[in-house]
């Protein structure tokens, strides 16, 4: 009986010597480098867990297949790696805390959640951890103070024909909700071929997926959503190209510093007001200075990226 026992307890042990290297090769199959950036590698599982951040950001997302996620995924971290290494050769400031917490509040709302405690639940459905979303978002905002010290002497903004347009426009104005698509390419012909994806993405995917796809812009995360933006606070040129655009349609591809740019109106409405002079001469300046920050972003990034070794494994 002792003999009968010990042979079972080897043909266990035998079985369990057998069993470990399959499961350590299902281990490294489950976290397998897919990635190396300079010094900086990404593993399937960094961007399994990206694309259930971005996805927790954009609902839409939830309708593209695995494949086109993890592409989203991967684009996503390749963009956050190149920013954190080019962060790591300046000397940031901190980032204030209630600075990130009004972010977070932005993203929240966003998706028509009411207050940060319903965000914290909202986030276990994606099995993401609000401390990862404050460090994206920390290196996000270190980013963002990195290219305005880097550029705010260039932008332009002419306050005396702003004040001269405030003092011209009537109570009665348009604002749109507007998603973007930026995109860049060396010459015409790659420019027209990837137009030509974006369209056809854009047809079988929906404007928002494929801003997530193919958009270089931060709004890429949200599906390209800048939210509600009056008519005062847009660019001449921009407003022209959308003007005249019917609720869920865009524009063709619009030539800007940094690349080029699709603007879709989500939605429109007439706003009536009274116009508090000071108010609105900041809030148009804000809004042009950011939009020119936006464009420099998009130049110093492409910039930086060239100098970067990415290694597919």
């Amino acid at each position: 009986m002792i003999n009968f026992a010990i042979k079972i307890i080897k043909s266990q042990l035998l079985l369990f010597i057998l069993i470990i290297p399959f499961y350590s090769s299902a281990l490294s199959l489950e976290n397998k480098i897919v990635l190396k950036i300079e010094n900086e590698i990404i593993t399937n599982i960094d961007i399994s867990n990206e694309t259930n951040y971005l996805k927790a950001l954009n609902p839409n997302l939830n309708n593209l297949d695995a494949n086109k996620l993890m592409l989203i995924g991967k684009t996503s971290l390749i963009r956050q790696k190149i920013k954190e290494i080019e962060i790591s050769k300046h000397n940031m400031n901190e980032i204030n805390s209630d600075y990130l917490n009004e972010i977070i509040k932005s993203i929240y709302t966003k998706i028509n959640l009411n207050n940060k405690e319903d965000f914290l639940n909202y986030l276990k459905n994606f099995n993401v951890k609000i401390s990862d979303i404050e460090k994206k978002l920390y290196h996000e905002a270190q980013w963002n103070q990195l290219v305005y010290n880097k550029f705010f002497t260039k932008l332009k903004i002419n306050e005396d024909e702003i004040r001269k347009d405030i003092n011209r426009k009537k109570f009665t104005f348009n604002s749109y909700r507007l998603s973007e698509i930026m995109y860049t390419a060396n010459q015409n012909s790659e420019a027209e071929e990837l137009y030509k994806k974006i369209k056809k993405s854009i047809l079988n995917d929906g404007f928002e997926n494929t801003a997530a796809l193919y958009s270089t812009s931060q709004s890429s995360k949200n599906g390209g959503d800048l939210g509600w933006i009056n008519e005062n606070s847009i660019n001449k040129k921009i407003l022209e190209n959308i003007s005249n655009l019917k609720i869920e349609e865009y524009t063709n591809p619009i030539l800007v510093p940094g690349g080029f740019l699709i603007l879709k109106v989500k939605d429109k409405k007439k706003i009536e007001k009274k116009i508090d002079f000071e108010k609105e001469l900041d809030l148009r300046i804000r809004s042009l200075q950011n939009q020119q920050l936006n464009q420099y972003s998009n130049i110093y990034f492409n910039k930086i990226k060239k100098d970067i070794v990415i290694n597919e494994k």
